[in-house]
């Protein structure tokens, strides 16, 4: 006779709700993947969008932290093996981080910035190795095997330079025009150099002094001759990919368009699968003698 079959009911039941919860968001990633257009950064309208091009570092090619290779983006895992209480094995994560630094992800004829805080990653290339200290003493070896075992256990995610990427996320643009207030005090302290060229100019009850009023109008004339700088040499425009600001999903991947899709519609399956289980096992648990009259 099984013992306590409510429990194994109720969580099969708790588990059942969740896959259909993950069948129903992959099956909606799934459409939002296809429906969205894949564009070309230079054509691409700001808003949500599906872009791809090959990923470069913003300035130097970042290292990873643990095994050093260089990479436009990393995230990294460190478990240590420790028993609990009952004498049993387990992993525990000590030590977890993932970085935040702009890459740069260009097509044929344009490029953008993309920023990977809150993404969802999805790595070029994976290595876990193992050591004995708590951070490893140098990157994965050449050969990855069960014998090299260790007390800890060290996981490393990359984005290789010059990996081919599909990103969805929004596309933002930022006008890059410099800081309007700063250029204005640079350009009074400029005119305070020749004192009697600044007098002459804005003294205007000549007394040889600049009045609060006197030098309002100082400073007015620097701000309009920095603002019309500015505009005659033009406006810079930055296009940054981020996390969207409605909640959908922000996704890098190395796989390309196609296989994203599929690979959203193949997970939406399989939770469907796992749910169509936790089903059976709940319907079994209840027909268990005595688990009706517990509930």
């Amino acid at each position: 006779m099984v013992q306590h079959p409510e429990v194994i009911a109720a969580a099969a039941a708790v588990g059942a709700l969740l896959c259909l919860y993950g069948f129903f968001r992959r099956l909606r990633r799934d459409r939002l993947l296809a429906d969205t257009p894949l564009v070309h950064i230079r054509s691409a309208a700001q808003g949500y969008v599906k872009i791809a091009g090959q990923a470069h570092p913003a300035t130097a090619p970042t290292p990873a932290p643990l095994s050093g290779r260089p990479c436009v983006w990393w995230s990294f895992k460190i478990a240590e093996q420790q028993r609990d209480s009952r004498g049993r094995t387990e992993w525990r994560t000590v030590e977890n981080a993932a970085s935040v630094e702009l890459f740069v992800l260009a097509d044929e004829d344009a490029q953008c910035l993309v920023g990977p805080v809150k993404a969802e990653v999805t790595p070029s290339r994976v290595n876990t190795w193992y050591g004995n200290t708590d951070r490893p003493r140098g990157g994965p070896p050449p050969v990855n095997t069960a014998l090299l075992m260790g007390p800890y256990r060290y996981t490393e995610n990359l984005l290789d330079v010059g990996a081919a990427v599909c990103v969805l996320g929004e596309l933002r643009s930022h006008s890059e025009t410099g800081d309007l207030t700063a250029a204005t005090a640079a350009r009074l302290h400029e005119w305070k150099q020749d004192q009697a060229a600044l007098l002459k100019r804005f003294d205007a009850d000549h007394d040889g002094v600049l009045s609060a009023s006197e030098w309002e109008a100082a400073r007015a004339a620097a701000a309009r001759e920095c603002e019309a700088q500015k505009l005659e040499s033009g406006i810079t425009r930055t296009s940054v990919v981020s996390e969207p600001a409605d909640g959908r999903p922000f996704l890098i991947s190395p796989l390309g368009p196609e296989r994203m899709e599929k690979r959203e519609w193949r997970m939406a399956w399989l939770y469907f699968a796992a749910g169509l289980v936790c089903v059976w096992v709940c319907a079994w648990a209840l027909r268990q003698p005595g688990t009706l009259a517990t509930f």
